[in-house]
């Protein structure tokens, strides 16, 4: 059974697979989420603008929140795949490599089942990177 890799940020996920422990690695799916290349200003029709509190500070209201629900919901959608392949059997362990956000939401949404098949973390955003790249970053023996 062979090894996935998944590379991910905000905005696309990219799932690699690597046969062999030694060897060269093979993209076998691509997620985008194009809602996590939107700025803020995107996200939202009408800012909440500035706020005064009784203290005299002030505050942005909202700031980053649709930002930050964007990103959850991909989180989501990436483990829910992932929990879905593992459930059939298509891997038998997981290295993640994804922006350091990115990293803290997915292990958030990982059932302890797909947890546990989890080999090895990297908060690093290699999306953009080709696969020589990426193997690079990855332990000699997966």
């Amino acid at each position: 059974m062979p090894t996935w890799i998944l590379v991910a940020d905000n905005s696309r996920a990219r799932v690699f697979a690597a046969e062999k422990a030694v060897g060269p690695i093979q993209e076998i799916n691509t997620l985008a989420f194009p809602e996590g290349r939107l700025h803020e200003g995107d996200l939202i029709s009408d800012k909440g603008g500035r706020s005064h509190t009784p203290s005299g500070a002030h505050s942005i209201n909202e700031d980053g929140i649709h930002k930050q629900d964007n990103a959850e919901r991909f989180a989501g959608l990436i483990c829910d795949d992932l929990e879905a392949a593992r459930n059939q059997g298509l891997f038998s362990k997981l290295y993640i490599l994804a922006s350091p956000g990115l990293l803290g939401l997915l292990r958030k949404r990982q059932s302890p089942p797909l947890r546990q098949m989890v080999a090895g973390e990297i908060d690093k955003n290699l999306t953009a990177q080709p696969p020589e790249t990426i193997r690079r970053h990855l332990p000699d023996f997966l």
